[in-house]
């Protein structure tokens, strides 16, 4: 049973093409299955997600991370009574659109891109299902439904007006999120569905739960310094009251999925509480709300920035991984001018494409569109076929 504030199938504003509608499935569950089967989904297997791919077989990748905030998502909103289906969709699509090694790869095509409308994998994922996904006979892209793409836009939030960017002024829209915008309005003033906000908050359960694992697995901290922040202390005490001795693993695993399970339950707490103070009636009174429905409490996410402080400190920008970072990001320094300034360097059915030869502009988001699809692995293999000799991500010491 849906809430009447959920997004409901039969409800659906439809697609961009018309299509029949399917005898077993709901529009949203074909839009999850149509995200699962596409190519860009299947990438993400090997895209960094804070390690890259080479550097271990345990440690997360894209595809992992998404398949765990996908889990998280249909968790709270079922329930909450919103429509798992559509949150899993938002929830598996919202990192198709990131380059390979991560936000380094990002802040350098980001960085590439400035003079040609800069870039964005929020708004790559929607260039992605909307036109670089080829398969179908009628329609460029997926042809998800409305209520999928308003989610891939704007799970964060609203994109423009005085609630974008929590009331600070905001840049030009990035040009794939106008251009999917100008085919079909999103309404990108307005926050996105009760799902799509579950969607966001589900990668933000999952990244911070799966960084921990993976920053203990790889030695850049340790349990002990993990005892003396909030959340993750109180949840290690709780662990050695119930179970004094348990060997390391096993209390490493029980305290984080505790960790975990604090955040899930601060949100669903939060969201039913002010689900019951506004008494939304329909999705659009979700939309226009001031604020998101669905976050956690203040306090404890006053706690969680301790513990995000910690990892951006000791993980993110730890030595190793920032030397890693500056090794990967030359990657891409040295591909996208090549591409750029010897286009026949790219695969024959990306030089075929009908807008490249239209200006500069054209041809670097064609350039974008193909780096930006690359997987950590083809980078380097590219990397080596063009510059010839050991990629510049694999030399030298790590440490």
């Amino acid at each position: 049973m849906l809430a009447p504030y959920a997004c409901h199938p039969e409800t659906s504003r439809g697609r961009l093409f018309e299509e029949r509608m399917s005898t077993f499935r709901s529009p949203f569950q074909r839009d999850r299955d149509r995200i699962i089967h596409s190519s860009a989904f299947r990438r993400l297997k090997h895209k960094t997600q804070v390690f890259v791919e080479y550097e271990g077989d345990y440690y997360r990748t894209r595809l992992t991370h998404s398949i765990e905030v996908a889990q998280v998502a249909r968790t709270i909103a079922g329930v909450l009574g919103l429509n798992t289906e559509l949150a899993e969709a938002v929830a598996l699509a919202h990192d198709l659109g990131h380059t390979p090694f991560g936000h380094a790869g990002e802040d350098a095509l980001a960085e590439l891109m400035q003079p040609y409308g800069g870039f964005d994998h929020n708004a790559q994922a929607l260039r992605i299902v909307t036109r670089l996904e080829r398969h179908y006979a009628d329609f460029d892209g997926l042809n998800l439904t409305w209520e999928a793409l308003e989610g891939i836009a704007k799970h964060n939030g609203p994109v423009v007006g005085p609630f974008a960017g929590h009331g600070e002024p905001s840049g030009p829209l990035p040009y794939a999120l106008a251009e999917a915008n100008a085919m079909w309005d999103l309404e990108l003033s307005t926050f996105a569905s009760a799902e799509a906000q579950v969607a966001a908050l589900a990668d933000d359960i999952a990244y911070t739960h799966h960084d921990l694992h993976d920053g203990l697995r790889s030695g850049l901290f340790t349990e002990e310094e993990l005892e003396g922040l909030p959340v993750t202390g109180p949840a290690f005490e709780v662990v050695d009251r119930l179970y004094p001795g348990l060997d390391r693993m096993r209390r490493r695993h029980e305290a984080l999925r505790r960790v975990f399970g604090a955040m899930v339950e601060d949100v669903i707490a939060v969201a039913q509480t002010r689900l019951r103070e506004a008494q939304p009636a329909s999705p659009e009174d979700i939309r226009a709300m001031d604020r998101m429905v669905v976050r956690f409490s203040e306090p404890f996410l006053q706690e969680l920035k301790a513990v995000r402080s910690f990892l951006f400190s000791h993980m993110y920008r730890a030595p190793s991984v920032m030397a890693e970072r500056r090794r990967v990001t030359a990657v891409l320094h040295d591909l996208f001018p090549l591409f750029l300034s010897r286009p026949e360097h790219l695969p024959e059915d990306w030089r075929a494409a009908p807008d490249l030869a239209e200006d500069d502009v054209a041809l670097a988001r064609i350039v974008a569109d193909y780096v930006a699809g690359m997987t950590d692995r083809f980078a380097l293999q590219e990397h080596a076929r063009l510059f010839g000799g050991a990629p510049p991500s694999v030399t030298g010491d790590l440490t």
